[in-house]
C-alpha cells in the first residue's frame, strides 16, 4: 500500500501581545506547532514536530477526536478531511492545520488465508434471480489498484466448474461484444476457465462486428489472483483479485460483470449472476 507524507506547519499570532518595529525588546516570535502525517490506505498516523508542546486536543475532521500525543487515526472511508491540533507551545495556545484525501480502500486480503474480510462488504452484492443455479451469493469490492470477487456456490471443487466472466471494462456498450447473454454492455474482456482448479484464460474481444462472438487469447503475467478457496456446509467459498492497471480499460470508473458457470464437459450450464438475459452488474469505481 502505497503511504503518503504530509506535514502541517501553521504560524498562529499569539493574542494580546503587541509587536514594535521600534522596540527590539518587545517583540514576541510567533508561535510554531507543526506535525507530520502519514497516510497508508485509511490510516493515519500524526507526529507532533514541534518541541515544548502540551494539552494535545486533536480533531480529525470526521466528527471523532483525541488528546494522544502522536495519535494513529482510521478514516471511516474515502474523502477529504481537515485534521487539526489545538494544544500549547510554551504554555502559549495555537492551532495548526492540514488537508488529507484518503482513497478508496477495500478490506479484502487476498492472502491471509479466510474469508472473513468479506462480511464487512456489503455494497456491491449482485442481484441473483431465477437463473442463479448453483450460486449463492457473489460479491465485489475494488480500490485503486485491484477489483475483488467473492463467491459462493452449491458444488465442490473438484468438480471443475467453468467461470465464464464477461467484462465491460470501460462501461461502453458501444465497444466489444455486443449479445444477449448480458444486456447493458458491450463485452471487450472474456475471463474462462476452471477458476477453481486449473485457473482462467484470458480473452480479449476481436470480432470485427460487435455480434461476432470472436475472442483473442492474451498472455498477461498477474492479471488475477485467485485467493482463499474453502469447502463447507456444502458450498464451495473463493475469492479472486484482479489486477485494474493489467487488462486494458479498467482503471476507469466503472465496469460491467456478468458471470456464468458451466459443467466441466461444456454439456450442461450450472447458472448465471446476475441472470442471462438482463443486465449485467455495473460497478461504480468513480468513489
Amino acid at each position: 500500500m502505497k503511504k503518503i507524507k504530509a506535514t502541517a506547519l501553521f504560524f498562529t499570532a499569539l493574542l494580546g501581545i503587541s509587536i514594535s518595529s521600534c522596540k527590539k525588546d518587545n517583540y514576541v516570535p510567533q508561535t510554531d506547532l507543526a506535525y507530520d502525517v502519514v497516510v497508508d490506505g485509511a490510516t493515519a498516523t500524526f507526529k507532533v514536530t514541534t518541541t515544548g508542546v502540551t494539552n494535545y486536543k486533536w480533531d480529525f475532521g470526521d466528527g471523532t477526536t483525541s488528546t494522544d500525543e502522536n495519535p494513529t487515526h482510521v478514516y471511516p472511508g474515502k474523502g477529504k478531511y481537515v485534521p487539526t491540533l489545538v494544544a500549547s507551545v510554551n504554555g502559549k495556545s495555537a492551532e495548526s492545520s492540514t488537508v488529507l484525501r484518503i482513497a478508496k480502500t477495500s478490506p479484502v486480503k487476498i492472502n491471509d488465508n479466510t474469508l472473513d474480510d468479506w462480511a464487512t462488504v456489503t455494497k456491491d452484492v449482485l442481484p441473483l434471480g431465477t437463473k442463479k443455479g448453483i450460486f449463492r451469493t457473489v460479491k465485489m469490492d475494488y480500490d485503486g489498484n485491484y477489483i475483488y470477487v467473492y463467491g459462493e456456490i452449491a458444488a465442490k471443487k473438484s468438480d471443475g466448474t467453468i467461470f465464464d466472466f464477461y467484462i465491460d471494462s470501460d462501461n461502453n456498450p458501444a465497444t466489444g461484444l455486443a449479445t444477449g447473454t448480458f444486456t447493458d454492455g458491450g463485452y471487450d474482456i472474456l475471463l474462462e476457465g476452471q477458476l477453481l482448479l486449473t485457473g482462467v484464460d484470458i480473452f480479449y474481444h476481436n470480432g470485427a462486428a460487435q455480434q461476432d462472438f470472436s475472442f483473442a487469447q492474451q498472455s498477461i503475467a498477474d492479471a488475477y489472483t485467485l485467493g482463499t478457496v474453502k469447502e463447507e456446509g456444502g458450498l464451495v467459498k473463493f475469492e479472486m483479485r484482479i489486477a485494474r492497471g493489467k487488462l486494458k480499460g479498467l482503471t476507469g470508473s466503472g465496469t460491467r460483470f456478468g458471470i456464468q458457470v458451466t459443467k466441466s464437459d461444456w454439456s450442461v450450464g450450472l447458472g448465471s449472476a446476475p441472470d442471462d438475459g438482463g443486465p449485467s452488474y455495473l460497478l461504480d469505481m468513480s468513489e
